[in-house]
């Protein structure tokens, strides 16, 4: 009997290896090109575009004249990163080492588990694979390693948190946001430095080695409304009623082109302001802060400036499912609904891209049912987050007490 509850005891944690195991072998055999995955080829970035960057940062220049280059200086450490292995070829090394960090993700987050059910890591272990091999084709798991690990040492140590939020900054900007749940005071003043320094220091010297490095402003700035965006849902049905656009590839995404889609831009930006005053009115009125609300108020102002982007990437879902999975290693996270609606986008996004990209490209009925309930899930988690983070957090207004009420209370009979 006490063998077969051992057995039992052990069981969980060979499920979780296991599931991990089989999971990742799946993905490495899909970026291998050993199983064939329908749809554009996603290793393409790694073997064309990010080998191409490598050999121009290896001649000591950030790529000045290639518009698709938009990101800041600091993502020249993730192109680069293969140098790290280099008996392996460079999109071999890079495969591999986006394998290492979905492992490093994985082992914080069962680390930090206090309490039993494993939600974190299962969240990790299942919502990674359900986006297909596109996670392990572009940089985005670097970056969610850093931010998982920023917000995992950030309830203790709120140096440790703004020194990994602002080098996550450098790889990619959005781990800012990070920084906008933390405690006002004390634990603010030095998450907030230690970001900048970290942010400000490395840039000067990434700047200062290399010429180029923040190019990326002009690209970034003149990129335009993506056909998987939520904006782009107009013109996607536009188009079945006579609108002349077309959709063309420009600045290394595939984007709409034509009347209004400038508007359509400029009314993401504005969503993306309306987004950031929400979040300063949040900040000022929240007073029952606990020890999960930096990751909750992170996940949900990600999820808040995802929605309101021009681009919705499939990549950017690896950052979701990560800032997700870190929400529930607190057992009393209001996430639990917004990181399933994650999860069901992730399984929504790998048949939008790569399997019927087509479909979406052409607009078909198909295509635009699955940008709908993708984005419509990422829309929906959005709205719940942040309605959870503000009835945990900010206290409602005092409630009227009767005569009768304070004539009976135990003060009054007292």
């Amino acid at each position: 009997m006490l063998m077969a509850d051992a057995a039992g005891a052990r069981s969980p944690g060979r499920l979780w290896i296991l599931t991990w195991l089989l999971t990742r072998t799946a993905l490495l055999l899909c970026v291998f090109k050993a199983v064939t995955v329908p749809g554009p080829d996603v290793t393409l970035d790694v073997s064309v575009i990010y080998q191409g960057w490598y050999e121009v940062l290896r001649a000591g220049t950030y790529p000045l004249d290639d518009v698709t280059w938009q990101y800041p200086p600091g993502a020249a450490l993730a192109i680069g990163s293969p140098a790290l292995l280099p008996f392996l070829p460079y999109p071999a090394a890079f495969f591999v080492l986006a394998l290492l960090c979905d492992l490093l993700v994985l082992c914080m987050l069962r680390h930090a588990e206090r309490h039993g059910g494993g939600r974190a890591r299962w969240t990790w272990i299942v919502g990674l694979p359900l986006l297909g091999p596109t996670v392990y084709a572009r940089y985005d798991v670097m970056v969610t390693a850093v931010a998982v690990a920023a917000l995992l040492a950030g309830a203790r140590r709120p140096r440790v948190l703004g020194a990994l939020a602002g080098l996550g900054a450098l790889l990619k900007v959005w781990p800012l946001l990070l920084l906008v749940g933390t405690a006002r005071g004390l634990t603010t003043r030095r998450s907030w430095t230690a970001a900048a320094a970290v942010a400000g220091g490395l840039t000067l010297l990434l700047c200062a080695a290399m010429p180029g490095g923040l190019a990326f402003l002009t690209f970034q700035r003149d990129r335009g409304t993506e056909v998987e965006s939520l904006g782009a849902l107009v013109f996607h049905v536009a188009r079945h009623f006579g609108w002349p656009g077309e959709v063309v590839l420009s600045y290394g995404s595939v984007e709409f082109s034509g009347p209004y889609v400038p508007l359509a831009g400029s009314v993401a930006l504005g969503l993306s302001v309306v987004s950031f005053l929400w979040l300063a009115v949040w900040r000022l009125r929240a007073r029952g802060a606990g020890p999960g609300t930096v990751c909750d108020a992170a996940f949900a102002a990600v999820l808040l400036f995802t929605v309101t982007s021009r681009v919705i990437s499939p990549q950017y879902l690896v950052w979701l499912v990560g800032l997700a999975a870190v929400c529930l290693v607190h057992a009393e996270s209001p996430m639990v609904r917004p990181a399933r609606l994650v999860l069901a986008a992730s399984a929504v996004t790998v048949l939008e891209f790569p399997v019927w990209f087509g479909h979406v490209v052409a607009s078909d009925a198909l295509g635009v049912l699955l940008l709908v309930l993708r984005n419509g899930l990422l829309v929906a988690a959005a709205l719940i987050a942040c309605a959870r983070l503000w009835r945990r957090t900010v206290p409602g207004p005092p409630q009227a007490v009767s005569p009768a009420a304070r004539a009976d209370s135990p003060a009054t009979a007292r």
